[in-house]
C-alpha cells in the first residue's frame, strides 16, 4: 500500500468519525432545544386561558428544527458516502427527534386554537348569565308587583 493511499484512509476515517461527532452534536443540540416535560405539565397561571398561553409558550421547540435539519445534513452526506460503519443509531435517533418535534408542534397547534376559542366562548357565556339575570330580574319585579296588588 502506498503512502498516499494510506493517508487518504487515514483522513477519511477521520473525516468519517468527525462527521458522526457532527450529526450526534446537532442530535444533542435539537434536543437541549425541546422543553423539559416539567416546563409543559406544571404551571402557575389563574385562569384557564393563562394555562393555555404558558403551555403555548411551553411548547416552544425553539432552534430544534434547525439542529434536527443539520443533523440530517451530515447524516446524508455521510451516508452516501459509506462514511458510517453503523449508523442505525444516528437514523433511528434522527427520525425519534423529528416525530418529537412535529407532536410538540401540533400541540401547540392546537393549544393556540384553543387559546383563541377560549375567550370568545366565555364572553358568550357571560351573555347568557346577563340575559338569565335580566329574566330573574323581571320575574322578581313581576312578583313584587302582584304582591303589593
Amino acid at each position: 500500500m502506498s503512502q498516499s493511499t494510506f493517508d487518504d484512509d487515514d483522513l477519511f476515517s477521520e473525516g468519517a468519525d468527525e462527521m458522526r461527532a457532527d450529526v450526534e452534536k446537532h442530535l444533542d443540540a435539537a434536543k437541549a432545544e425541546l422543553p423539559s416535560a416539567a416546563e409543559v405539565w406544571e404551571t402557575d397561571a389563574e385562569n384557564v386561558l393563562g394555562v393555555l398561553n404558558a403551555l403555548k409558550g411551553a411548547l416552544d421547540v425553539g432552534d430544534a428544527a434547525d439542529e434536527l435539519r443539520q443533523a440530517k445534513k451530515w447524516y446524508v452526506i455521510g451516508e452516501r458516502a459509506d462514511a458510517f460503519e453503523d449508523a442505525d443509531d444516528l437514523k433511528t435517533e434522527i427520525e425519534s427527534v423529528g416525530e418529537l418535534i412535529e407532536q410538540i408542534s401540533d400541540a401547540k397547534e392546537q393549544v393556540s386554537s384553543l387559546a383563541g376559542t377560549i375567550p370568545a366562548l366565555k364572553g358568550a357565556l357571560d351573555d347568557a348569565e346577563s340575559d338569565v339575570d335580566l329574566v330573574d330580574e323581571g320575574d322578581d319585579t313581576a312578583e313584587a308587583a302582584e304582591s303589593d296588588d
